[in-house]
């Protein structure tokens, strides 16, 4: 027997939540986010055309390992595909770590462990080469969500949870002069501090803003993780297990910490874009949180159909406070269904535009929130009542919103574009 999920219903709910401003909310964003941005060969948005502002972790993996030469880039395409299939830039860089801690003066693939500490090293450079684009000027995803949730009052911040290195969501905020916190304090050479991270001191306008994978522009100096080195600092761009033996150790055990604790607050809402739900760490985490909070919900906006959703699917099955919303049919409530549009009630048309419809001309209508520019878009417009200008395609350049008002729900995961966080 078919079943059929109406996503009038649903995203009616979700509509009305975030337009409360009540509730906890937060967003855990993957790689698939800066994807959704646009620009031609000069880097300005296009709303047509062009390429992604950043390329997915496949794409990434590919352009780290061909930057290098000589022997390091015989060494890490070998390491590829001795990884096979799952093989991606964090697990290529995970085996590297090891063989440098491993080897001593032996070698494998003609390096030993100092060549595998340079080879590291350079492959760092190169991400933060490939991930250091800024964000382009104009109005975009990332300005609409920033303008959605700095023009509320809110009685509890919003957290952002991201595995990206980028500096998109900084850019912003500090664009839109929109009070955030990540983490570190101080003037001249800002350093982590967990104890702020563990604590809710700072009033709900500051949002909050945590690196789960760590970040261009921190750096290791002395006992301290400090931050503002500039985009050439890459050092630190992924929380490797080795980390969990040095002194950076704490700024990742913090971070994930605080995703733990965020979901196990009661009515508090996790909405993530561009996560493929292939990180184990992240994934534990949501699955351990998921099983002891009732409470918290998970809805996760996928951008592909279900069948090429697996893991984000297998979750869902085993946590029912998990629903998946991917562009044919969902998982909620651990029942898998297609969609299937209801009797639209009066008005309705203007607002089911914003999440169902074509992604591009000519395409067939689609659930359109997996996309992060038709997610932030959707957030933008919670509280407008009057959207007969604001349904069509987004485009990201120019087109100019009114802020919504947010609130909370459980957790909602959004794919938003092909990469794999």
């Amino acid at each position: 027997m078919n079943t059929f999920h109406n996503p009038d219903r649903f995203m009616s709910d979700l509509r009305q939540i975030l337009s409360q401003g009540r509730k906890r909310i937060g967003l855990l964003v993957g790689a698939g986010a800066p994807m959704s941005l646009r620009v031609n060969e000069a880097g300005v948005l296009v709303s047509e055309g062009g390429h992604p502002l950043m390329p997915g972790v496949e794409a990434l993996t590919a352009q780290a390992i061909g930057a290098l030469a000589g022997q390091q880039k015989v060494a890490a395409e070998a390491i590829r595909a001795e990884l096979g299939a799952s093989a991606n830039i964090e697990s290529i860089l995970t085996r590297i770590r090891l063989l440098q801690q491993a080897l001593g003066s032996a070698k494998v693939h003609e390096l030993n462990s100092a060549g595998y500490k340079a080879l590291g090293a350079e492959m760092c450079k190169k991400i933060g080469e490939v991930v250091g684009a800024a964000l382009p000027k104009g109005r975009n995803a990332y300005t609409e969500l920033v303008s959605w949730v700095s023009g509320t009052l809110r009685a509890h911040a919003l957290e952002i949870f991201t595995t990206n290195y980028d500096l998109l969501f900084e850019e912003a905020f500090e664009r839109s002069r929109a009070s955030y916190f990540d983490g570190f304090t101080g003037g001249n050479l800002p350093f982590f501090d967990p104890v702020s991270v563990a604590s809710d001191d700072l009033p709900p306008r500051w949002s909050r803003l945590w690196k789960l994978h760590g970040s261009l522009g921190w750096a290791l100096e002395g006992d301290s993780v400090v931050r503002g080195r500039g985009r050439a600092a890459s050092q630190l761009v992924y929380p490797d297990h080795l980390k969990y033996e040095l002194t950076q150790k704490q700024p990742y055990s913090a971070l994930f910490e605080r995703l733990r604790q965020f979901l196990l607050t009661p009515d508090s809402i996790l909405l993530t874009s561009g996560f493929s739900f292939r990180d184990a760490h992240i994934c534990a985490v949501l699955d351990e949180a998921l099983a002891m909070n009732a409470n918290a919900s998970v809805m996760a906006f996928q951008y592909m159909p279900l069948a090429s959703e697996e893991a984000a699917c297998k979750l869902a099955y085993e946590r029912p406070n998990l629903s998946v919303y991917a562009s044919d049919g969902a998982v909620i409530g651990g029942v898998k269904g297609t969609w299937r549009l209801g009797d639209p009630p009066k008005n309705w048309e203007d607002i089911r535009a914003t999440f169902w419809g074509p992604r591009k001309q000519g395409e067939p209508s689609q659930f359109l929130l997996g996309d992060f520019a038709f997610l932030t878009r959707f957030c933008a417009l919670a509280q407008a009542t009057d959207m007969s200008s604001q349904t069509t395609v987004p485009d990201t350049a120019t087109t100019a919103l009114g802020v919504g008002t947010p609130a909370a729900i459980a957790v909602a995961v959004v794919n938003a574009g092909e990469a794999k966080a």
